[in-house]
Formats: C-alpha cells, structure tokens, sequence
C-alpha cells in the first residue's frame, strides 16, 4: 500500500514513516526539503499518484493568528484537490483534542478550520484528535515561567506517548475511511499541573510547580475537562511512569 506523509520528516510525521516502512508499505515522506510542499502546492500530484491514504501533520510556521489560520486553509486546500486529482482514497488528519472548546485560541481556531475543510471536501476521511504528547511535557512546562518557578493550570490532561499515538495513526491509515472524528488518548488522566511537576521532578528540575487554576495554555483559559476526551476514546498503552522510566 502507498501513503503519502505530509509532514513526513518532522517529529509524529517520521515515526510513522519508518512504522509503515517497517510493515512493508510504500511511504512518501512529503516536506518541503524534499520537494514536496502544501503551501505551494509544488510536487504534490506526482507524490500522491497511486497513493491509498494520504496523512496530514503539517503545522503551522507562525503563531501569528492570521498567519496560522491562512496555512491551515491553504495547505488543506491544496492537498484535498491534488487528492482528488489522483484519486487518492483516505485523507486523515492529525488534530487535538479540544479543538471545538477553545474558539477564540488562534491556533485551535486554525485547526478548526483544516477540520471544517476535510469534512466539506467529499475525500473519504478519518479526523483524529490527539491529546498532549509526553514528549512535550517540557515545553508545557516553560509556557508558565523557566526561572524558579512555573504557573501551570490545573485542568486536567490524558498525555500520551507519541509511540502510542504512532500505533493508531498506523492503524488508521491502513484501514477503511470513518469519515468521523476519532479521538486518541492516554491511559491517565490528572490535572496538567500534577503532570508537570511528576515530569521536572524525573528530570531532575528544581523548578516549583504552583497549580494555578488561571494559568494560561498557550493563551487561553483551561476550563477542568477542555483538554480531554469525552466519549469513545482509543486508548495508548504507555502508562507514564513507564514512559518516564524509559527516558532515563
């Protein structure tokens, strides 16, 4: 089987790649160093021909508002109608958790948006909203300060292992459109600033962790569930402790 991963070389997108590799399908790790880009739409024809799936983790160069919104609109639209130029038949898209609770948030209404494109186009699809990655747990933890102390809210996360997270974008990928929203998760679940602190603390970072309800998360205000699942959820297998364990 052919995909085409678009966002191929970066952190989710080259994981998957060598996944898929390793199960014996074709891949395509589209991205702009390869001559493959969304925005310009230059060599997206020729890399989709005789593709199944099509797999979408591009993110945004800026978190300028309008800037995130025009990419999202943009490399959404090109991609959908090289899709159906060549007859692709499963475009799947890597968005988050929370997306449709947090719209005045420039990135999440930029994600919005790509959803609102994919579920218009008439390409068979399969959405699936993610939550935090473990892996990222440090950059969470900076948004609240990196002198002595850092101000993280207290509303809850599910983090999942990016492994994980691989496993179910495989599956997906190789399996029939559900032209559905399908959402991907941790096993746990605890307040984000419980999280961070369990994570600097493995880390051997002395910086104080304060729980602090008005904390902001990338700019907007973190109501106690925004950020997890509700309904059917697929869950990752990688307890954090274990995910932890594994990194030293």
């Amino acid at each position: 089987m052919k995909i085409v991963v678009i966002g191929g070389t970066g952190f989710i997108g080259s994981k998957v790649v060598i996944k898929l590799r390793s199960a014996g399908h074709e891949v395509v790790a589209a991205a702009p160093s390869e001559g493959i880009n969304s925005v310009t739409g230059e060599g997206l024809e020729p890399a989709m021909a005789g593709a199944h799936a099509v797999l979408d983790v591009t993110n945004s160069p800026t978190f300028e508002p309008q800037g995130i919104l025009d990419f999202f609109r943009t490399s959404t639209g090109n991609l959908l109608a090289a899709e159906k130029k060549t007859n692709v038949r499963h475009h799947v898209v890597l968005s988050i958790v929370g997306t449709e609770k947090l719209p005045d948030n420039a990135y999440f209404k930029g994600k919005a948006a790509q959803e609102d494109l994919v579920k218009g186009s008439g390409m068979p699809y399969t959405i699936v909203h993610a939550t935090q990655f473990m892996e990222y747990l440090g950059v969470i933890a900076d948004l609240g300060g990196t002198g002595n102390e850092t101000h993280i809210s207290t509303g809850n996360v599910q983090v999942i292992a990016a492994d994980d997270l691989v496993d179910a974008l495989v599956k997906v990928l190789t399996g029939s459109p559900e032209n559905a929203t399908v959402q991907v998760a941790g096993p746990e679940r605890a307040p984000m600033s419980e999280v961070v602190a369990r994570y600097l603390k493995a880390k051997g970072d002395t910086r104080t962790v304060t729980a602090d309800p008005d904390a902001l998360y990338f700019g907007s205000h973190l109501d106690i569930d925004t950020l997890v699942p509700s309904g059917e959820v697929r869950l990752g297998k990688t307890r954090f402790d274990q995910w932890i364990s594994a990194q030293s």
